[in-house]
């Protein structure tokens, strides 16, 4: 009898709880895209008069690599590569004001060695990927940059989408040239 009594007062105290949940909602516009991200697609996304994927990863390879990219992965089934360069990230201001402030820590008899926590190196990462669009004889390709910026420490400073329209111009600008000679047989 206890054990009943015990079954019933914790399937009623677990349908309470799910009853309270059941009631709560979540924020508004939560699923509604900010005005950044559409113009992010908008930067990110381009589509070409070809149909023939094949040729547009080869293509994309191409450019990556003309632009100083290592191939990292290569899916030509599902239209995905991944590529990756590492570069050098000190920037001489970012230098000079650590140097300062490091001085100034010695002067007043505290010293923080913030010279160790300026950039050092970054990796960019690029992924791309393309599809056939709704109307079958184009092609869609999406590009992301994104940077990993490590300090002298051999610590991660900051991770970062890169959002500079340049570079995503000239990606694509190379591309539409690459695309065109792929077609073309060249």
């Amino acid at each position: 009898m206890k054990k009943l009594v015990f079954s019933l007062k914790y399937a009623f105290f677990i349908l309470l709880c799910l009853g309270i949940m059941g009631c709560a909602s979540g924020p508004t516009g939560f699923l509604k895209p900010s005005e950044d991200c559409l113009k992010n697609r908008e930067l990110q996304i381009r589509q070409y008069d070809t149909a023939n994927e094949k040729d547009t990863i080869a293509a994309v390879a191409g450019v990556l690599q003309d632009l100083g990219f290592t191939l990292d992965d290569s899916e030509t089934e599902i239209g995905f590569v991944a590529a990756s360069k590492r570069a050098d990230a000190t920037s001489a201001g970012q230098v000079v004001g650590a140097a300062v402030l490091d001085t100034l820590g010695i002067l007043f008899g505290g010293y923080s060695n913030v010279s160790a926590t300026v950039d050092a190196v970054q990796e960019v990462k690029a992924s791309v990927i393309t599809k056939p669009s709704l109307e079958g004889n184009k092609m869609v390709v999406r590009v992301t940059f994104q940077r990993i910026v490590w300090n002298k420490n051999k610590q991660i400073n900051r991770i970062e989408t890169v959002k500079e329209t340049e570079i995503y111009q000239k990606f694509y600008e190379d591309l539409s040239k690459a695309i065109f000679l792929e077609a073309q047989k060249i």
